[in-house]
């Protein structure tokens, strides 16, 4: 592990002159900074926190840091679930949720110029105001783009409209030595020399910090419905995803759950919105499907298309929420997964792996049968229509060093489980400090020291989010 320093006053003074009124200290330093959303990754402070304003004022303290080997942690909403902005080893964190600003709209290349502190919910919505569609839609609509980027977020429309990475046309840069750069350019296609685009996109604030964004957005669809589609079972309910797709309905979204986290949601937002029994037959799987188009003619051709390709798989009934207030009662169920699990779950771990559409129903088989086996309670939803899979581990009544120890075995056999599914570890969430190993057994030890290379190209004194993705700390942290 490479060696650091720890800031002295003489240090913490260079900072607040590189950064006048924007450096935190001491008891000025929120306990919310030591941790993200899935605070069992462990909790540490950082020393310094620094609220950033511009791009000349982030380089110069980055570049204070590595002369001195000061760890650095950038950081947007903290929203992360796998410990990516944790600062592990103290430093400073840099917390980018003061560059909040849309800067500009470039309507005839059809891009918007952003901040990285700007959140998903804000540039969705002022999209809207004028007619387009900033396509990736993750579940957490707070979390900041420059978050959204750095793991390369997916979420609900990715099944049609692609990942954040595909939206992502240019960016600034400040290196981990303090230089400015940029990546990118405003155009839709490339071959100059290798993609350092798309280095960043999905680093996790290991390679740099992003301090501004060029994102690509489109028109958005004129007319839009979502079908609530129930199965008696989750093999029936996977068997109508890929006949969906090659019905060429292309839907927006197609995301699948099962019975126990919609209850769960239903409970929190305090409203049923899926059916649980129909004609006698009770619901124990479910898709959420959402199509566009340019026509209700359209839209209405589609609809009726895909009722006739899911009842044909098995399907009890469909459900067509095809007015705002249906289609946002819906969305909010499912929205709310996440919030659900926690708020009945004491203790919680996760993972997000991605497998082939066709390998979904047989994996969450295993997934289950081994929770049952490591006395775990398991709750899995996820995007049914690109693989990515949400499995959360659930107790409510172990000690900690109990649970973290079954979630371990647990992850031993799942993860390679999805692996010999021809899957990958994690979809959209990221390695963080969290699933390093399991990263290393996913894809080998020549791709792990391709990626420690690339890292020391960029980061040479590895100041930069040390001990994620790629790079191992020799502690755990508490």
């Amino acid at each position: 592990m490479a060696e650091y320093n720890k800031l002295t006053e003489e240090l913490i003074l260079k900072l607040q002159e590189a950064a006048p009124g924007h450096i935190l200290t001491g008891e000025d330093i929120n306990e919310d900074y030591s941790h993200d959303e899935m605070p069992i990754y462990g909790k540490a402070a950082p020393e310094v926190v620094f609220m950033a304003h511009s791009t000349e004022e982030i380089a110069a303290v980055v570049k204070i840091c590595n002369e001195n080997r000061i760890p650095v942690t950038p950081r947007g909403s903290g929203s992360g679930l796998v410990g990516g902005a944790v600062p592990l080893l103290g430093g400073v964190l840099i917390d980018l949720s003061k560059m909040n600003k849309i800067l500009s709209y470039d309507l005839e290349n059809f891009v918007v110029h952003v901040q990285p502190g700007v959140s998903l919910n804000d540039l969705a919505e002022d999209c809207a105001k004028k007619g387009l569609l900033y396509a990736p839609d993750p579940g957490e609509k707070f979390a900041h783009l420059g978050g959204n980027v750095s793991t390369n977020a997916g979420g609900m429309r990715a099944v049609k409209y692609g990942a954040t990475r595909d939206y992502v046309q240019a960016m600034t840069v400040v290196l981990p030595t303090g230089e400015i750069t940029k990546f990118g350019a405003t155009v839709s296609k490339t071959s100059s020399g290798y993609s350092l685009i798309d280095l960043m996109v999905g680093a996790e604030g290991t390679l740099g910090v992003i301090t501004e964004l060029t994102l690509k957005v489109i028109p958005a669809p004129k007319e839009i419905a979502s079908l609530i589609i129930p199965f008696e079972n989750l093999a029936d309910c996977m068997s109508a995803v890929p006949k969906i797709k090659m019905a060429n309905i292309d839907p927006q979204a197609l995301e699948f759950m099962e019975k126990e986290i919609v209850l769960a949601s239903e409970r929190y937002i305090g409203k049923n919105v899926f059916p649980h029994e129909l004609e006698g037959i009770e619901a124990n799987a479910y898709l959420l499907v959402t199509v566009d188009a340019s026509s209700e003619d359209e839209l209405n051709n589609l609809i009726e298309q895909a009722a006739e390709v899911v009842l044909e798989e098995g399907a009890i009934d469909v459900l067509v929420a095809d007015t705002p207030a249906k289609m946002r009662d819906a969305w909010a169920a499912r929205s709310s997964f996440l919030e659900a699990i926690m708020a009945e779950t004491e203790l919680l771990d996760e993972c997000d792996v991605v497998v082939p559409v066709n390998r979904i129903a047989p994996y969450l088989e295993f997934v289950n049968k081994a929770g049952e086996e490591h006395g775990l309670t398991i709750r899995s939803f996820g995007h049914a229509g690109d693989g990515n899979l949400h499995i959360y581990q659930c107790s409510n009544d172990l000690e900690e060093e109990e649970f973290k120890a079954r979630v371990e075995k647990f992850f031993d056999v799942i993860y390679p489980e999805a692996v010999r599914c021809g899957g990958l570890v994690s979809g959209e969430h990221g390695i963080g400090s969290g699933k390093i190993s399991y990263l290393v057994d996913s894809v080998g030890e020549i791709n792990m020291n391709l990626m420690r290379g690339i890292k020391k190209v960029f980061d040479p004194n590895s100041i930069m989010n040390p001990g994620k993705v790629c790079e191992m700390l020799d502690f755990e942290c508490k």
